[in-house]
């Protein structure tokens, strides 16, 4: 465990910056904060988690899987330097921890971890939230965590790779500092929690009837604002650009809120109502992963409330399964 002052940051990323592709969170002109390269931007940590997806750091919008001319086939290449990305908070490491089982499982998804390999991550905690509001320590899911306290940064590494980086860091942390870490640790389950879980129990039970999701998928505007900010979000489809000299083929984020999501060659459509779409959308998270993975893929980060315009995000459209039927 070592510290850093906030007046030592800066010295520090510029230090990172030799070896490491930094991305940290930084303020865009219009007051939002994103994970992004640095560049002219002075970091932004506090203020709790990022509104955009953080795991688009290994898993982009838009990527390309290949490129091909009369010159053949072309891959695109590995990364210069590895990426060095600071800015998840305890529930995004959870939700990377889950996209990377997704993108080893059976075939490991190359293009995936061509960014994320040799990657560091460094987590945010500690009294960095939102008005200085206190987010839990993570306790691991990253290569380190950067804890909060008093205009300083506790920096507790959980890999070889952490401890390296931050090996030149002043070594002498003072005892209250690791007591607060530790106290912060104990905080008790978020009740969001409890509701996830017993939401999760009423899908799997079959509690939930088809009428609740028609009443919830008319207020469904198909914005796709839920699954463009939610981490554990992995549908993309396979678009090729022409041009003159070559052509592209990349992949692009998806929505299943979109009625194209799943409509087949022949016209027929599975999930041709917003009902069957936006049950899909919170069945998938919440009954149909605890199935495969033995896990919710919805960890509360609460992206989905925050943007979603009609007020069916996963944790508001929980709630209110939860009081109607059980």
């Amino acid at each position: 465990m070592k510290i850093i002052s906030d007046d030592r940051l800066g010295p520090f990323f510029d230090s990172l910056a030799q070896t490491w592709e930094l991305r940290l969170p930084i303020l865009l002109p219009d007051g939002s904060r994103v994970i992004s390269s640095p560049g002219d931007a002075p970091p932004a940590l506090l203020g709790g988690a990022v509104l955009s997806k953080p795991t688009a750091a290994f898993f982009p919008q838009q990527g390309t899987i290949f490129t091909t001319s009369k010159e053949g086939l072309k891959e695109p290449a590995a990364p210069e330097r590895p990426l060095f990305v600071l800015g998840f908070t305890p529930r995004d490491l959870a939700c990377l921890r889950f996209i990377d089982r997704f993108f080893a499982d059976g075939r490991s998804d190359d293009i995936y971890f061509r960014q994320r390999q040799h990657a560091v991550v460094a987590g945010l905690s500690g009294y960095c939230g939102p008005n200085g509001a206190l987010i839990p320590p993570a306790g691991g899911d990253c290569d380190l965590e950067f804890f909060r306290y008093e205009g300083n940064w506790l920096v507790i590494p959980y890999s070889e790779a952490g401890r390296s980086i931050i090996a030149a860091l002043p070594g002498s942390v003072p005892p209250e500092a690791v007591a607060l870490y530790r106290q912060a640790a104990l905080t008790p389950p978020d009740e969001n929690e409890r509701l996830l879980r017993r939401a999760s129990e009423l899908l799997r039970a079959n509690r939930v009837p088809d009428s609740f999701w028609g009443e919830i998928g008319d207020r469904c505007i198909a914005c796709t604002g839920c699954n463009l900010s939610c981490p554990t979000c992995t549908c993309f489809g396979v678009q090729d650009w022409r041009s003159a000299k070559q052509v592209e083929r990349s992949r692009m984020w998806d929505s299943c809120q979109l009625d194209g999501f799943m409509r087949e060659a022949s016209g027929h459509n599975p999930l041709g109502s917003e009902a069957l779409r936006t049950r899909r959308r919170i069945h998938h998270k919440l009954a149909a992963d605890p199935e495969k993975w033995g896990e919710i893929s919805c960890f509360l980060c609460g992206r989905c409330d925050v943007v979603c315009p009609t007020g069916i995000g996963i944790i508001a459209v929980s709630r209110e399964l939860v009081a109607r039927f059980g």
